[in-house]
């Protein structure tokens, strides 16, 4: 059994045909771009509105870097 064939904590990403993870690996997106998309991805399954404010916080971090730079 492989590990992309179980999830620990619910069955939130198994209602998508592409993994958050398996997207954000092949396309070689960092960290925060990676949770980005995870939480947005999950927000119907799972925790809706936190999820949602969790992804804008990291937006808001990209932002500031952003900006830093």
């Amino acid at each position: 059994m492989s590990a992309k064939d179980t999830q620990v904590g619910g069955s939130h990403y198994q209602n998508f045909q592409i993994q958050p993870i398996d997207f954000i690996m092949k396309n070689g997106l960092d960290f925060a771009t990676g949770n980005v998309i995870k939480y947005v991805m999950r927000h119907t399954y799972k925790n809706g509105l936190e999820d949602l404010k969790k992804a804008r916080h990291y937006i808001d971090r990209m932002i500031e870097m952003a900006e830093e730079d």
